[in-house]
């Protein structure tokens, strides 16, 4: 509980304050006397070789005769008069419990901060538990897997199915392009397409429809999101139509000179 404001009539009466200024002067007096004292202690000359030392050992002196002087006192009372301690102990109070009321407000502050902190941190656990739950249990799927297969030559069973699809695949190649080359030739053998524009530049060899088959595969299985080939003059315009007119191939919708293989699979 907060203590008690003091109130602004409880300062000590007229003739209580005259007695503490009274008091206060004097004390000050005998402190300027004893100040003129050391000033004039302090001004003998000294030989400038040694003026350093000596100032020096003069302090120490000073400093060691202050300690004892401090030493032997014992507090004293300002005032004797008990108005004046009265208002003196009301005034010390009223700044204990201003302090207090700051340190209170502070260390609530911080203790609000704290909470939020460890609020946070509670959720950032839960979050990290649910996580490690998920992972726990996909862990648990995949070994129920794993003992699922079969313990004898699992995996050597399925590499033996992939190369067995590999050398599928490799006969299908060899086959299209075998088929290819005796059906669809080259127009003329060493035939060379000249670029329209200058009949100075080199001209292009032409490739076969094997070829063309082959980069729109490629490009289709590489960058299925972007699977169009931009025609170019080794491209017999032929060719192109063919694909085109019987589905195995699809132009741009903006671009007529791109083109794409149909997604079959």
């Amino acid at each position: 509980e907060y203590l008690p404001e003091i109130a602004n009539g409880c300062i000590c009466p007229e003739d209580a304050k005259e007695e503490l200024l009274n008091e206060c002067e004097s004390i000050w007096k005998h402190i300027e006397e004893c100040q003129s004292k050391l000033m004039l202690l302090g001004t003998e000359t000294l030989v400038q070789s040694d003026a350093k030392l000596s100032l020096l050992m003069m302090r120490v002196k000073a400093l060691t005769a202050e300690y004892n002087q401090w030493q032997k006192r014992s507090p004293e009372v300002i005032s004797t008069n008990p108005d004046v301690l009265l208002a003196l102990g009301k005034e010390e109070l009223q700044k204990v419990k201003n302090d207090l009321e700051m340190l209170l407000s502070t260390v609530q502050s911080k203790n609000k901060q704290l909470e939020e902190d460890l609020k946070r941190e509670q959720q950032w656990h839960e979050e990290q538990e649910q996580i490690l739950d998920a992972l726990n249990g996909f862990e648990e799927e995949i070994k129920a897997q794993v003992q699922q297969l079969p313990k004898n030559g699992g995996f050597q069973e399925l590499q033996n199915q992939m190369l067995k699809l590999r050398m599928y695949r490799e006969e299908l190649l060899n086959a299209l392009g075998k088929f290819l080359e005796e059906h669809f030739p080259l127009p003329e053998k060493g035939r060379r397409a000249e670029k329209k524009n200058s009949s100075e530049e080199p001209a292009v060899e032409l490739i076969t429809l094997n070829e063309i088959l082959e980069i729109l595969i490629n490009k289709l299985m590489s960058t299925p999101h972007e699977p169009y080939v931009t025609i170019n003059d080794s491209f017999w315009p032929p060719y192109i139509e063919l694909l085109l007119r019987y589905g195995i191939a699809l132009r741009h919708p903006e671009d007529p000179n791109r083109m794409r293989l149909e997604a079959f699979h």
